[in-house]
């Protein structure tokens, strides 16, 4: 499917791994140019490489920078002052009970997964709304409309980026500028993997029957029963960032596999 953004820009933040990696692989497919995100230098680079072996046509850029850092975000700016997709990915998450989390897991927590982001958008929705073009895309969880308990500081920021997005997308009325939230369910990242090969190494059993054991005490709830793909969500982040989805609004755009009972 030509998704029609050949040759468009696109900041991917926190794009070496998981889902911000699989975004970046399929806009890529697409024909866009991608600038890799991520803290460590080696992990960028060696993504940028693997993603100009996979699509020569395209010039993915190294975008090293803590984007929670204030002079590293600036630079980083500085760098690429004009794109016309950003998809804030970047987020840290801890399992914690609520008493443990003191103010500054509280305040490390907002700065990383909506102040960052904020800034990024604060920055390039002005230029996007004057070229008449552009897309920016939260990755947000179904934590942020259905809270586990397990993270309460993690899915509050997940809330938040909702919130940001709506009053955002209200900014864009009568442009081709589209400002809006993906909210996946439990996702097949790197890390995930590892933990259910842990859970089970004793066993000699193929993954897709740890993954289903796995779902089967733990996470009941989900209707397919299995992890998301970051794949799968890549795809629907490309879809989101095309011409073909300029009607979508600050729209909360669920893939959680059925973790969430509600209609809405």
């Amino acid at each position: 499917m030509d998704m029609s953004i050949t040759n468009k820009t696109a900041l991917v933040t926190g794009s070496t791994r998981g889902i911000g990696k699989a975004i970046a692989i399929e806009l890529a497919r697409e024909g866009v140019h991608v600038y890799i995100n991520g803290r460590n230098e080696e992990e960028v680079e060696r993504t940028v490489q693997e993603i100009k072996s996979q699509f020569p046509a395209t010039s993915p850029q190294n975008a090293t920078a803590d984007i929670a850092d204030k002079k590293q975000r600036e630079a980083l700016l500085e760098k690429y002052p004009q794109v016309d997709i950003v998809v804030n990915n970047t987020g840290i998450y801890e399992i914690m009970s609520y008493e443990d989390i003191n103010d500054e897991v509280w305040e490390r927590t907002i700065q990383t997964n909506v102040l960052a982001a904020n800034a990024l958008c604060k920055f390039y929705l002005p230029k996007m709304l004057d070229n008449g073009y552009g897309r920016i895309l939260f990755i947000a969880s179904e934590e942020a409309i259905m809270p586990s308990g397990q993270m309460p500081q993690y899915a509050v920021t997940k809330s938040m980026l909702l919130s940001l997005s709506k009053s955002l997308s209200k900014l864009t009325a009568g442009k081709e500028v589209t400002v809006n939230s993906i909210l996946p369910g439990p996702t097949l990242s790197e890390n995930v993997h590892h933990i259910i090969n842990h859970l089970y190494g004793d066993e000699d059993i193929p993954f897709a029957e740890k993954e289903k054991r796995f779902m089967t005490t733990n996470l009941p709830q989900s209707e397919i029963q299995r992890f998301i793909r970051p794949s799968e969500i890549g795809r629907l982040a490309a879809f989101v960032c095309s011409p073909d989805a300029s009607a979508f609004k600050g729209s909360p755009i669920r893939m959680d596999g059925g973790m969430v009972p509600t209609i809405f």
